[in-house]
């Protein structure tokens, strides 16, 4: 009579410890493929519209920086570029004035529109940059002032209450100004570009490229090619970060052909065939800046400003800031050192 119960304890014993047959997870169904012949319009093709509208509305940032010597038409390129005096008219001074110890940093900010896009412009400029008998680590304030910027958008994105649109400050393009010599790269240009390309996008460029003939110009770009690639230096776009094959068939075709641009700047007009055409006027005729027979300063344009600049953008933010923050947090621990200012930011946020 009492062996029941002891049996009923052992099934129950042995039901604890044999597992339930439990039912298999349901596996998601593959997404079938939709016809592109749908029964009705739903507008998801409306999506670019309201991006469109969006960004017409807010607007965007550029921040250009141009760095080279003294004397080789940055100021007026830029305003070759942008078609309005976004520049200084000079980065030289007067005999009056004391030459710059060191290299300086100067911002200028306008509001472009066009086509009701509105564009906030920031020429970054590098007066005294090379123009030094020794000019030994005279990228160090140009590599700071970067790092800077970097620095501000950090403490903003780190912030408990930050900004809905943290205003951006950071370097999206580095126009480096080569000296037309017609001979080689300067030790200062590769330690320049070498220190450089890990933290922006650089963009070589020859100056005043109409004081050279056809051949002594496509010779120099292969020659500078040549010696950025046996340095190891990288140039926007670089190679890495294209993101797909015709990214690459385009990218690959402007690395081989174009890089570094040879250019001409001008921002005074001319009549040349009933037409007005900006250009610098010679003894023997006049240059037509947007002429690419001329030099290729429409190329470069097209190429900053048409078709690559939302790429120069992108690659700043995804993979210089990002560089750069994931440095900065693993060197801190997480969060960059309280400072008294941020301190107080901290305490009124909280």
């Amino acid at each position: 009579p009492c062996a029941g119960p002891v049996e009923s304890k052992t099934e129950a014993a042995m039901s604890e410890l044999v597992p339930e047959s439990r039912q298999k997870p349901v596996v998601p169904m593959k997404p079938m493929g939709i016809n592109a012949n749908l029964l009705g319009y739903i507008g998801i093709d409306t999506i670019i519209e309201q991006m469109r509208k969006k960004t017409m509305k807010t607007g965007f940032d550029f921040n250009i920086m141009v760095v080279g010597q003294s004397g080789l038409g940055k100021s007026t390129l830029v305003n070759t570029l942008f078609k309005s005096q976004v520049s200084r008219k000079s980065s030289g001074w007067n005999r009056e004035e004391k030459i710059p110890k060191t290299v300086e940093i100067k911002a200028i900010g306008h509001v472009i529109e066009e086509g009701g896009v509105k564009m906030k412009l920031t020429v970054i400029d590098t007066p005294g940059f090379g123009d030094q008998i020794n000019n030994e680590n005279c990228w160090e304030p140009i590599e700071k002032y970067i790092n800077e910027q970097y620095e501000k958008f950090l403490k903003e994105e780190v912030n408990i209450a930050r900004k809905k649109r943290i205003p951006d400050t950071r370097v999206h393009c580095c126009l480096y100004f080569i000296s037309p010599t017609g001979h080689s790269l300067r030790p200062l240009d590769l330690e320049f570009m070498k220190h450089l390309s890990k933290v922006v996008n650089i963009i070589p460029v020859i100056a005043k490229a109409d004081t050279m003939t056809l051949e002594e110009k496509t010779e120099f770009k292969q020659r500078v090619r040549k010696e950025l690639e046996v340095n190891g230096i990288e140039f926007y776009p670089q190679k890495e970060f294209d993101e797909d094959l015709e990214d690459k068939t385009e990218n690959d075709k402007i690395r081989q052909e174009s890089m570094p641009f040879a250019v001409v700047g001008s921002d005074k007009e001319y009549q040349v065939n009933g037409k007005r055409v900006l250009g610098r006027k010679t003894p023997w005729g006049i240059i037509e800046v947007e002429n690419l027979t001329h030099c290729e300063f429409a190329l470069l344009r097209d190429f900053v400003i048409r078709t690559h600049l939302q790429d120069l953008k992108e690659v700043t933010h995804n993979i210089h800031y990002e560089t750069y923050r994931a440095k900065r947090l693993n060197d801190n621990g997480g969060l960059p050192p309280m400072t008294v200012e941020t301190e107080e930011n901290h305490e009124s946020n909280l």
